[in-house]
């Protein structure tokens, strides 16, 4: 049976999408909008915790099928099924997104040093291995934006094999994934002093899948009671409440998250774990803000949590606004733009567009350069997804749709 799209998703994919990449854009521009006497520079620090929401939201929909049939009594997916759906989705984006990048910007400019490296980023890119490996997941050309899809088709090729055992096993299976995913995490937290290879491995996701797995439980049984009772005024009130006090922690913790390029013995938690690190006042505590990634991840997977589930729920203003023609648009260019924005974005500082009078104008902060390039940037990077959706990936899908039904 083929499950109702559940619109208020939508704004939220966007939403959580446009702050990454405008995480990324700040990287490159230094722009922090202030709007009155409220900065938003917490926003754009702790732009990359909005990955976790977007791999938990994938989680809660892979999930919720699954989910369905157990409420209802269906047949569960079959695993041909799935893989054949998830490849028609993202295969044909990523890799003319990879051709293209290979092509326009990586060969031209030489960003290879030798031959044996062009080949392994491309093989490890195509087998989404990337990440194993400190050359062609940090230092590569190809997009370093990518490595979040190689993570959930790692992960794709297990869900059909961990859902099913959800469903027979669900505490057991529960269990042994966060026991897998805080037992490497405990050990990358007390054995490494530095953690870019490790923070972002599947392996420190498995409690964002098992959220994911539980909110489409708990979804499922919501709307089906909704579906026999309705829903009374007061429960949609409620959901709107849960929805924005979820959404107040959720910048709380954004502003934990935040923490100041630079240790100091200020920072609370934060220097706290500096100093058992041995960190001397001053030193950079990017270690630390990724360190601090890791602890609040089960933190961040809840109220997010509580966000997605209680947001089909909500009074219906809210849920207009987040589900709506608009929306569902972003929604749907949504993976290319990720994909396709930190190139962008990073070759136009390549070539200097546009132009400032500064070699490095970020730093001086060179108007109107600052806010030329942060424009540009979204509006390039929205382009190239609008064109690579429905030049390349929709007419792909409908040829595969086609020879599919043969």
């Amino acid at each position: 049976m083929k499950q109702k799209w559940i619109p208020e998703m939508d704004g939220l994919r966007a939403l959580m999408i446009f702050l990454v990449s405008w995480y990324h854009i700040w990287q490159q521009s230094w722009l922090t909008p202030v709007i009155g006497n409220y900065s938003l520079d917490y926003l754009l620090r702790s732009g990359y915790v909005w990955v976790d929401g977007t791999v938990l939201m994938s989680a809660f929909l892979l999930y919720r099928p699954y989910a369905a049939a157990r409420q209802r009594g269906t047949p569960l997916p079959e695993a041909r099924i799935f893989y054949r759906r998830r490849a028609r989705k993202i295969l044909p984006g990523y890799w003319s997104i990879l051709a293209i990048t290979l092509a326009a910007v990586c060969l031209p400019w030489k960003l290879y040093a030798t031959p044996q490296y062009l080949v392994k980023d491309i093989a490890t890119h195509l087998s989404f291995t990337f990440p194993f490996f400190y050359d062609t997941y940090v230092m590569t050309p190809l997009g370093a934006a990518c490595w979040t899809l190689a993570i959930e088709v790692q992960a794709y090729a297990l869900f059909p094999w961990i859902a099913r055992a959800s469903l027979t096993r669900p505490g057991r299976t529960a269990a042994s994934m966060l026991v897998l995913c805080f037992g490497f995490r405990i050990w990358c937290i007390w054995s490494l002093n530095e953690f870019s290879m490790v923070v972002n491995q599947l392996i420190n996701f498995l409690d964002v899948y098992v959220a994911g797995c539980c909110m489409a439980e708990i979804y499922e049984r919501m709307n089906a009671r909704r579906e026999k009772t309705g829903a009374p005024a007061w429960t949609r009130w409620a959901a709107a409440g849960i929805f924005l006090a979820a959404g107040w922690g959720m910048l709380k913790m954004l502003r934990i998250q935040a923490a100041s390029t630079v240790y100091t013995a200020e920072q609370g938690f934060a220097g706290w774990i500096a100093g058992m690190l041995g960190m001397e006042r001053g030193s950079s505590n990017y270690p630390i803000i990724q360190r601090n990634q890791m602890l609040y991840r089960p933190v961040y997977a809840v109220l997010l949590g509580s966000m997605m589930l209680a947001a089909p729920f909500s009074v219906k203003p809210l849920r207009w606004l987040l589900g709506n023609r608009g929306t569902r648009f972003l929604a749907g260019i949504s993976m290319n733009y990720y994909l396709a924005h930190q190139t962008v974005i990073v070759h136009m500082r390549r070539i200097g567009f546009p132009h400032s009078e500064a070699e490095y104008p970020n730093q001086v902060g060179e108007q109107p350069w600052q806010t030329q390039y942060t424009m540009l940037a979204f509006g390039l990077s929205f382009l190239a997804a609008v064109l690579i959706t429905y030049f390349i990936e929709k007419p792909v899908q409908k040829i595969v749709d086609r020879r599919t039904k043969k």
